[in-house]
């Protein structure tokens, strides 16, 4: 029986409390199991002078953690599913997908009450190219420059004066204890989540099957098959985390309602397709969804994206 499970984590505030919240709920479902955390630094954590689509999008928050496991350093590691590539390294997997927390992005001012309400010109911050292109295709007019580091280091400089905005995912600041900070909940009408967004994953080793046991209590299986249409079609279109694509999936009945988005950075070029299938079916409609955008082109804007990068 194993006694100790090794946690790889990130050391970002965040990405502790995932770890942190993981650690938890396994010790209060296996009574006698000690949990450690194995903390590390990424090397998304570590370049923080330039846009993360500069610097490599896939793996950029998690090749260390998958490096700790396949030298059995660690036994599992926790990741915010957005960051999570679509491919794995051989001999590590996904497992568990824990139940997700809220999915949308979050406008954060201390001056402006909302989205509408920003004026010609206005300095938005954020770090994604996905909000970046839905958010400059209906204000074009504002200036988005590039907001990088964690939660707290986002929200410091907004409150020094250097944006006049910013976009955070809510689920981050709620589970940092800082949903007042939250001035607007962005729908999802006006900007599409990441795939995967407010969902924790757990990746392992594919030959350990007593750890693959242990952690299965974790997954929820309404996230599980909402998060894996969105990272179907994001397998598909061959895109990251760190490029201009859209993925959110909703359950209706036994029913999964999938809408997808391709767009260019600069949010003139803004491809949309969306399907319906059974829950059964969440990787076929992933697929679906994706050859519809492929089938309009999206293939030529993420190959530009990609290029320039």
């Amino acid at each position: 029986m194993i006694r100790l499970l090794k946690i790889a984590t990130r050391q970002s505030p965040l990405a502790l409390w995932q770890a942190e919240f993981v650690k938890a709920e396994l010790e209060r479902h296996h009574q006698g199991l000690r949990v450690e955390l194995v903390k590390m630094v990424s090397r998304g954590d570590k370049l923080l002078d330039s846009p993360l689509s500069k610097i490599g999008g896939k793996g950029l928050f998690v090749k260390e953690l998958e490096q700790s496991l396949l030298a059995k350093e660690a036994d599992i590691a926790v990741h915010s599913m957005k960051d999570v590539p679509m491919a794995f390294p051989e001999g590590l997997k996904l497992g568990p997908i824990c139940a997700r927390e809220q999915p949308f992005d979050a406008f954060v001012s201390n001056t402006y009450a909302n989205f509408d309400s920003l004026p010609q010109g206005a300095k938005l911050g954020t770090s994604s190219l996905r909000r970046q292109c839905q958010l400059a295709a209906i204000r074009p007019d504002l200036n988005i420059d590039w907001l990088r580091g964690n939660v707290n280091t986002r929200l410091q400089k907004l409150d020094d004066g250097d944006f006049d905005a910013i976009i955070l995912a809510e689920a981050g600041l709620i589970r940092l204890e800082m949903p007042e900070r939250i001035t607007q909940s962005i729908a999802d009408t006006v900007c599409l989540p990441a795939c995967g967004q407010g969902a924790v994953g757990i990746e392992l080793r594919v030959e350990d099957p007593e750890i693959e046991a242990l952690i299965s209590v974790l997954n929820d299986a309404d996230t599980q098959d909402r998060v894996g249409a969105e990272r179907a079609m994001n397998t598909r279109l061959n895109g990251g985390c760190q490029v201009p694509i859209a993925g959110f999936a909703v359950l209706e009945g036994d029913n999964l309602y999938l809408r997808g988005l391709v767009g260019s950075a600069d949010g003139k070029q803004m491809l949309r397709a969306e399907a319906r299938a059974h829950r059964n079916d969440w990787q076929k409609l992933g697929i679906d969804v994706a050859e519809q955008l492929l089938a309009q082109g999206a293939g030529d804007i993420l190959d530009a994206i990609n290029a320039d990068n």
